[in-house]
């Protein structure tokens, strides 16, 4: 952490404590319900046959398919069952040739190599056996999980979208803008990336810098679970929110990280909402939003926590002076991250441009220099 900022969280310490501070789904443990596969199955098309009799021919008894009752047919010597791919052995047969290893004439196979016993076959409860443990408790659901919920016969899980409510502050956020104001493009921006998220989202007015009505739009926040605002956050006599949520009640998880763009990022849960406070430019808005929003979702939805960091090489160099991490535009071109010439945290036209942010350390980076990098979405 930075000397000259030690009130500053690094990144990773913010999205941690937000992690931690919000509830995730109980997610009971799961056990088989019975083997896995509950029979011996097939793992290819092809015939079953007694592996003892090697090339011999068999005569074709009929065929299995996944799902046939295997008890219509016991394989003897010198016959085989053709076999459809997941379906139950039957009894008798140890073994599996595959389609493209057979030579037919008529309803008499003839292998053409050798088969072992247990050629291509699943057998019973080589996957897991009854009572064995499949997932620990609490741990967090993805799809595979959910099929496997569904697998064992257990209630699968109703994952409602997050509703997510939205709305800028500040007085100089107007419809039709003189040359000291401006039209809110946050609200829509964050909207978007909310819905591109999965979220249910409620794109609401912006709001002005007046401590009573920002109480009231927080002390009554209607039926969402996370409340996204940009602006209203630093340190200007104007930036109310802060002071607002602490005499609301809310407890306050972090405000300020080391982050360039982004420093006066505030989290905070006032009961059961979630306020992220993102900062009111809109490229510290945006890639605030991109960075805690997923999390949140997440934890709230009982997924896993995202990791959204991908890694390639700077095209060329670029320089940053200061004491804090840089995220700094880039376009992806064939593979390589191409810085674009940023203008600061209000460029919200380079933003548009751009289709990733690398993160550059204190002191710059090289060209070639492998980074870690965000993908717009």
């Amino acid at each position: 952490m930075s000397c000259d900022h030690p009130d500053l969280l690094p990144l990773e310490v913010a999205l941690r404590l937000l992690w931690e501070a919000l509830p995730a789904p109980v997610q009971p443990e799961v056990r088989a319900e019975r083997d896995d596969p509950a029979t011996d199955r097939a793992s290819m098309d092809g015939i079953a046959l007694l592996a003892s009799e090697g090339r011999a021919p068999r005569r074709i008894l009929g065929t299995l398919f996944a799902g046939s009752d295997p008890a219509a047919f016991s394989v003897t010597p010198g016959t085989a069952v053709r076999i459809m791919t997941g379906a139950a052995m039957p009894s008798g047969a140890n073994a599996i040739v595959p389609v493209e290893q057979i030579e037919m004439h008529g309803e008499i196979a003839r292998p053409m190599i050798v088969p072992d016993p247990g050629d291509h076959v699943r057998s019973r409860g080589d996957q897991a056996r009854s009572g064995d443990l499949l997932l620990a408790a609490e741990t967090p659901l993805n799809a595979a999980r959910v099929a496997l919920l569904a697998q064992e016969g257990l209630l699968l899980p109703t994952r409602p979208r997050i509703r997510v409510g939205v709305a800028s502050t500040g007085d100089e956020l107007v419809p039709s803008p003189a040359p000291y104001q401006i039209r809110d493009s946050n609200g829509p921006m964050l909207a978007d990336l909310a819905q591109t998220l999965g979220a249910e989202v409620e794109l609401r007015p912006a709001l002005p810098d007046e401590p009573a009505t920002l109480a009231r739009a927080l002390g009554h926040p209607g039926a969402i679970r996370i409340l996204l605002t940009s602006g209203g956050v630093s340190m200007g006599d104007h930036d109310h929110l802060p002071a607002v949520l602490s005499d609301l009640g809310a407890t306050t998880l972090f405000h300020r990280i080391r982050l360039k763009p982004g420093k006066p990022m505030l989290a905070a849960l006032l009961g059961d909402l979630l306020v992220l406070g993102l900062p009111g430019n809109p490229v510290s808005a945006y890639l605030n939003a991109l960075l805690f929003l997923p999390v949140a979702l997440a934890r709230l939805e009982g997924r896993a926590m995202p990791d959204p960091w991908r890694r390639a090489r700077l095209s060329a160099p670029v320089k940053h002076k200061a004491d804090r991490p840089l995220l700094h535009p880039c376009r992806l071109v064939e593979g390589r991250l191409e810085p674009l010439p940023g203008k600061g945290s209000a460029d919200l036209i380079t933003l548009a441009k751009a289709d990733a942010f690398a993160w550059i350390d204190e002191g710059g980076l090289d060209a070639g220099t492998k980074v870690r990098y965000l993908t717009i979405v």
